[in-house]
């Protein structure tokens, strides 16, 4: 008697281990990677809770309207906005809790990832629905800046290729696991994509569910970067060879309050350097809503430090 081969076995034989791996994770995340279909527009998503709650991108939502979510099976459900966020350009959708559970992905460690590791993006370009890309991790800790105008910290370069529609998709390891959220390529370079860090997207997913948006400190005033001459860099002792000018500052703001006026030059918030604008976004977190906080100013060459409460920006 002959014995019949095995399908499994023939299977495994004609991948190789590169193979096998994309294959695994896409069947290991493949189910809960979704299309989003908006009014003029659309994106992917993927589901990261069991009751159906989905990260996506802020700019596949901003335009309002009906959200519609398709599975991999063809079924599709009318979706509603949990919240969203411009400056890190995540957004959080939910479909009906009724209908739970849904199949759904792990977010990692983003901190866990290395260069050079297999990354794999599931999505929906140009809506071919459930399209898969592979390559590698090309570079961590990478800035980008969001269609806001804020910088974006923690970024992943990866070069799995990314076209329209794939925004808010996931990029996953060969595990399975979601390591960040696809958000945005550089044309017409090739191989340049991003993905937003699965540590950003877990914290931001988790004030979008709690709070609708995301709180941040305000203190009013407009700014723009400006070098620190070294001769007063050095009659200061600074360690800093920029600062952030104030241009304007808003009338009855907290910066206003404090006294800051158009023409001085920050230097450090809460004794952290700020030697451009982006660092004053990021020292400007939830937690210095309604605390004190020392800026440190140049004023007409001498060095200041006044006190600024902030208060949470208005959404």
């Amino acid at each position: 008697m002959i014995p019949q081969p095995n399908d499994q076995t023939n299977d495994e034989e004609l991948l190789d281990a590169y193979s096998r791996a994309v294959t695994h994770a896409v069947d290991v995340v493949g189910r809960a990677v979704v299309k989003v279909d908006v009014e003029r527009g659309g994106g992917s998503g993927v589901i990261f809770t069991p009751d159906g709650f989905i990260l996506t991108n802020s700019h596949v939502v901003a335009r309002g309207g009906r959200l519609d979510v398709m599975f991999p099976d063809g079924r599709s459900m009318q979706a509603d906005l949990v919240g969203r966020d411009a400056h890190t350009d995540l957004a959080v959708i939910r479909v009906g809790a009724d209908r739970a559970p849904f199949p759904f992905a792990t977010l990692a460690d983003s901190r866990a990832v290395r260069v050079g590791q297999v990354a794999i993006a599931i999505g929906n370009p140009y809506g071919f629905h459930h399209s898969v890309t592979a390559g590698v991790v090309s570079a961590l800790g990478r800035s980008l800046r969001a269609q806001s105008g804020r910088l974006m910290d923690d970024i992943i370069q990866t070069d799995a290729a990314l076209n329209p529609g794939n925004s808010g998709g996931p990029l996953v390891t060969t595990r399975g696991e979601v390591i960040g959220i696809n958000t945005a390529t550089i044309l017409p370079a090739q191989g340049l994509c991003f993905a937003i860090a699965s540590n950003t997207a877990r914290f931001v997913a988790s004030r979008l569910i709690r709070d609708g948006r995301i709180r941040r400190s305000y203190v009013g005033i407009a700014g723009q970067n400006v070098p620190i001459p070294r001769a007063l860099a050095r009659a200061h002792q600074l360690a800093v060879s920029s600062g952030v000018l104030v241009v304007s500052v808003e009338k009855e703001s907290p910066a206003a309050t404090a006294g800051l006026r158009d023409g001085d030059v920050i230097l450090a918030c809460a004794d952290e350097v700020v030697a451009a604008v982006d660092d004053l976004h990021r020292h400007l977190t939830e937690d210095r809503i309604g605390a004190p906080t020392t800026f440190t100013v140049l004023r007409k060459g001498q060095r200041r430090q006044l006190t600024v409460v902030p208060v949470e920006t208005q959404p």
